[in-house]
């Protein structure tokens, strides 16, 4: 499939009225939530990917607002065709709490107050942005997730996904990130909170309808942005090349390009992000331990049920290598099936933005390894072989289905009736399900390559299969609707035939 835009995009907004418990143990409360959705959630809500946003990322991952000269900030990966392919999956990505581009965060109004929180805004950690994230999921009825993934503090948040919520995502893909911060990346997030703090217009955080911090916020993206680049990438880009100049000034003014880029850069984000905002996320980053400070990452993967497919940078010296090969190490040592790759790049941390055509490879080989388990309707109605004609008709009607599995006493598979069959025991007046009922069924099984039952379907001219376990008990269905979202017609034969 050729690759395309998901297009014009809105802004959608979620409030959770209720408060929540964070981390911290205070209980905070009204929160909005801005979020994106991109491609369409099918019947089951079984095909639902988060995208979680690095830094100073937001909701609007693709497409375009009305408007709008540049696209959503992860656009090369999310469209028809694409890694995240909006004709299969259904994408949200949502602004994290404590941001400052929709979700409540410091500059948004304190009920209480009437005016901006500022820093009385509750300090709040990667799991308390994974919350928030949870309700807006049930809000939207999505029982779980098909995927989570994210670059950076996204990756963080992914990580975060598998140990608070082990069993509501089938596929992780955390990208350059780590599971905790080392003291470097800590000691990077505190030079910059100080030139924020530093900066006598920060007035203690309150500089709403005031003038804001720019100076402070400025300096702290030209300090964070270098950690986002590689000496490689700023030798090629830059080397040591004058700007704008044939010789030195012997001053302080800017002589190099580099320091125009870096100054631009500053100045860029001060219009875009909010310095408060830019704080705690900072911090939030900080607190983050997926071991809860006990420093055993392999008990923290003990019972979760997601497959991994683990992402860094060759050149990320941010977060490198070693970093995602600690989380590796400990899944394999919980038998966790992971899949480890390294993007082969010279641009440093921000690789994960700028490297579509690896990152796209590695995720569709990764997600084409549905099995069944991952995609099935796990609450299928069950009828017994002694139900009647008029009770098969009615349950049928009230799930909204078109195949029945029909079981024994013991709960194992005997048949299968359809709304066709339904429809022939109506005209030809038959009362008995055996007379009607398909006994011979083709079955899938939980770990059974979708491609596998592609073939089924197509061998035996069939719209669903019942899902058994080895026990011959049903524990879902699967249907052609579901796999026709994952797998196009026009996807080439090679891809498919690994899947």
């Amino acid at each position: 499939m050729k690759e395309g835009s998901v297009g014009i995009v809105e802004e959608k907004n979620h409030r959770i009225n209720k408060k929540i418990k964070l981390e911290s143990g205070k209980k905070f409360g009204p929160i909005d939530i801005s979020y994106e959705t991109y491609g369409t959630l099918n019947e089951e809500k079984t095909n639902t990917i988060l995208i979680c946003h690095p830094l100073t990322g937001d909701a609007h991952a693709a497409g375009y607002h009305p408007g709008d000269t540049k696209p959503g900030w992860w656009d090369n990966m999310i469209g028809p065709g694409k890694a995240f392919d909006t004709e299969k999956y259904y994408i949200i990505c949502s602004n994290v709490l404590g941001g400052c581009k929709g979700t409540t965060g410091p500059p948004s109004t304190n009920p209480k107050t009437g005016k901006p929180y500022g820093t009385d805004f509750p300090v709040v950690t990667i799991k308390d942005m994974v919350k928030v994230q949870k309700k807006l999921t049930e809000h939207l009825g999505i029982k779980k997730l098909l995927a989570v993934t994210g670059g950076s503090l996204g990756g963080m948040q992914a990580l975060q996904w598998t140990v608070t919520y082990p069993d509501k995502v089938k596929y992780c893909i955390p990208i350059a990130t780590t599971a905790k911060s080392s003291p470097q990346q800590i000691a990077f997030n505190e030079v910059g909170r100080r030139a924020i703090m530093s900066d006598p217009n920060w007035n203690g955080g309150n500089y709403y309808n005031q003038e804001p911090p720019k100076n402070g916020l400025a300096l702290a993206r030209m300090v964070g942005h270098i950690t986002y680049l590689s000496d490689e990438s700023m030798k090629k880009k830059f080397g040591r090349k004058l700007q704008n100049k044939k010789e030195f000034t012997y001053d302080f003014d800017i002589n190099f390009e580099v320091e125009s880029y870096l100054k631009y850069k500053g100045k860029t984000f001060v219009e875009r992000f909010d310095a408060n905002s830019y704080l705690y996320l900072t911090r939030a980053v900080d607190y983050f331990d997926l071991t809860n400070g006990e420093n055993n990452l392999i008990n923290t993967f003990k019972n979760i049920n997601t497959k991994f497919l683990v992402i860094a940078i060759t050149s990320d010296w941010l977060y490198p290598p070693y970093q995602s090969k600690e989380i590796v190490r400990a899944l394999e040592a919980n038998e966790i099936e992971v899949s480890y790759s390294e993007l082969r790049s010279s641009y440093g941390h921000d690789a994960f933005l700028l490297e579509p055509g690896q990152m796209k490879h590695l995720i569709t080989s990764f997600i084409g390894k549905i099995t069944v388990q991952d995609v099935m309707q796990e609450t299928t109605p069950l009828i017994n072989k002694k139900t009647s004609i008029k009770k098969a008709s009615k349950t049928m009607m009230e799930n909204n289905s078109t195949h029945l599995p029909v079981t024994n006493q013991k709960g194992e598979i005997a048949g299968i009736i359809t709304a066709w069959d339904i429809a022939k025991a109506v005209s030809e007046d038959l009362k008995e399900l055996s007379d009607v009922m398909t006994n011979n069924v083709v079955t899938a099984n939980p770990n059974e390559p979708i491609r596998s039952v592609i073939n089924k379907i197509e061998k035996h001219n069939i719209s669903a299969l019942p899902v058994v376990d080895k026990k011959q008990k049903v524990i879902g269905t699967i249907s052609s609707d579901v796999i026709s979202q994952l797998i196009t017609k026009d996807s080439p034969t090679t891809r498919t035939k690994n899947l």
